[in-house]
């Protein structure tokens, strides 16, 4: 009991232990049966036993499983009582029972992760006898993975949804289009993937390494792809926010449609799908004939995901084409505006307007605030605190992911075996001890907070096992940062997590994560003489 990751709120043991056996049953009440079809089906594959379909609760007896929903459980929150009647999970919604079901999983042992049985037919499936009561302290507990710079193919993004799922975690940020891939088809505009979804070559390490793949990469995800990510995410409780990058971030999009870039400042027609990294100089005309383009983009955006939200990035849009453009500069002066930060201002607003008529909400990385926040926006805040502070003060909603806190991209160790070392070391105490709810927020304020979120940039992870390494065990302790009502940082029991940690890594090894060692990296692991950009000292504190 003392292991779960994340924390429950609260965990009182009893004495016993309910024993599955061959003759348990699993009964799902009214409105809990996909949870029920999740549950038997994990259970049955790494136990080996039948669990049987209970006709009623009471079928499932004293070694059984009743999954049901209970009026006086928040909807994210559940109940799990394991005594002489059996295992019960009650949740405020199919959700709440579901992240129950989770922690029924950890409290059958690291086996309970596997796809098959283990050797051995005496092997015993025993639950404590226990009560937790347990819920979530923040409605966005999000991990945000990016496919554009290295692609996943689908197998791989379901393979995350399962790891979200079992750590609590209930938002995929899916950011699938920037300079070096576009990666969702999009019917009425082909060439987006017919051009822009590969690109010749791939830097190797940071933009300021000689090394070079020099071999095509890409990929990309059909509409029925992301039909059937989208449905396994919603049967796992998870939503999957779509990020289509604007106004920056677009030379895929252009390489594939010249005449979406400034035309009248380079020739277009001359880029192709970028293959290294930083901020790209290529962005978008503020034309009428882009706007069209996107809308058309977004409506079908619209048709396969849909979440409250749509992501439209925002970020690292730089302005010397539009500062050299007639046609931008006549924009700049049609519509009244003082300058090229308020053009951008302009563009994200369009599309602010645009989804909200179709009753959608815009989010965009923390650059959208400058030249006025559009209205009815909520911000990710990747630039430390700031911008998620300013916009929580105007009344707007946010997610907190500061780079310095939880960009998993970075370094988590100083040594010299670190593959790839990209940013400031962050430690997984370092990750444990990040809050999310700046301390400057009123309580009203920081009603706007909506959660939190971890980022993985795939820049220098070439495959799942780099992700792997990058993103675990770190994405952890940010799990029970975003589910679990923490004490202060400086006050956390991060020796206590890692005991825990010594039981997650045996789940960590049933379900095949390449994370990375306490020890340090193992000699696979290591990238020895590819160059990264360490960046030294402490990162700001806001």
């Amino acid at each position: 009991m003392s292991e779960l990751i994340p924390a429950p709120r609260s965990a009182v043991a009893g004495y016993g232990e309910v024993r599955l056996t061959a003759h348990s049953r699993l009964h799902a009440d009214t409105g809990t049966e996909s949870v029920g079809h999740w549950l038997s089906a994990a259970l049955r594959q790494a136990t080996g036993l039948p669990l049987r379909e209970g006709r009623e609760r009471d079928d499932a007896g004293g070694d059984g499983i009743a999954l049901r929903l209970g009026p006086a459980v928040g909807p994210e929150e559940y109940r799990l009582v394991s005594d002489g009647n059996g295992v019960l999970i009650e949740g405020g919604s199919a959700a709440g029972v579901f992240w129950g079901a989770q922690t029924l999983r950890q409290l059958l042992g690291p086996d309970a992760y596997r796809r098959a049985a283990p050797l051995g037919r005496d092997r015993a499936w025993t639950v404590p006898y226990l009560t937790i009561e347990d819920g979530p302290r923040f409605r966005w507990r999000g991990l945000m993975l990016d496919v554009a710079r290295h692609f996943m193919p689908k197998e791989g993004v379901l393979r995350y949804l399962d790891l979200m799922a079992a750590h609590k975690l209930n938002v995929l940020h899916f950011h699938l289009t920037d300079d070096q891939g576009w990666r969702i088809e999009i019917e009425r505009h082909p060439r987006l993937t017919e051009i822009g979804s590969w690109r010749a070559r791939t830097k190797t390490g940071h933009r300021a390494s000689p090394l070079w793949e020099d071999k095509p990469h890409g990929g990309y995800y059909t509409q029925d792809d992301i039909r059937e990510i989208v449905a396994y995410a919603a049967e796992r409780h998870i939503t999957v926010v779509p990020e289509i990058d604007v106004p920056g971030h677009s030379q895929a999009a252009i390489a594939a449609y010249p005449e979406l870039g400034n035309t009248d400042v380079i020739d277009t027609t001359a880029l192709s799908v970028w293959d290294t990294w930083g901020i790209n100089p290529n962005v978008l005309a503020p034309t009428d004939n882009t706007l069209r383009f996107y809308e058309g983009v977004f409506e079908e955006v619209l048709g396969l995901f849909p979440s409250e939200f749509v992501h439209i990035g925002g970020d690292e849009c730089p302005k010397d084409q539009w500062r050299s453009s007639r046609t931008a500069q006549a924009r700049i002066r049609e519509l009244g505006l003082a300058d090229e930060d308020e053009l951008q201002s302009w563009f994200i607003g369009h599309f602010d307007t645009w989804l909200a008529e179709r009753g959608r909400r815009l989010i965009g990385w923390d650059e959208i605030l400058e030249g006025g926040l559009a209205e009815g926006a909520a911000v990710s805040s990747w630039r430390g605190y700031a911008g998620g502070i300013a916009a929580a003060r105007a009344g707007h909603d946010v997610v907190m992911c500061p780079e310095q806190q939880v960009y998993l991209d970075h370094r988590q160790d100083p040594g010299p075996e670190e593959p790839v070392p990209i940013g400031w070391v962050r430690t997984l105490e370092d990750v444990y001890r990040f809050e999310p709810v700046p301390p400057e927020l009123t309580p009203e304020e920081a009603r706007h907070v909506l959660g939190t979120q971890a980022n993985l940039w795939t820049e220098v992870m070439e495959d799942h096992a780099r992700v792997d390494y990058q993103a675990f065990p770190r994405l952890a302790a940010f799990a029970e940062v975003a589910w679990s009502a923490l004490p202060a940082p400086a006050e956390r029991d991060f020796a206590g997590f890692e005991r825990r940690m010594a039981a997650h890594y045996r789940r960590l090894d049933a379900l095949g994560v390449a994370y990375r060692p306490p020890t340090g990296p193992l000699p696979w692991q290591q990238r020895p003489g590819v160059l990264g950009r360490p960046i030294d000292g402490p990162p700001p504190s806001r």
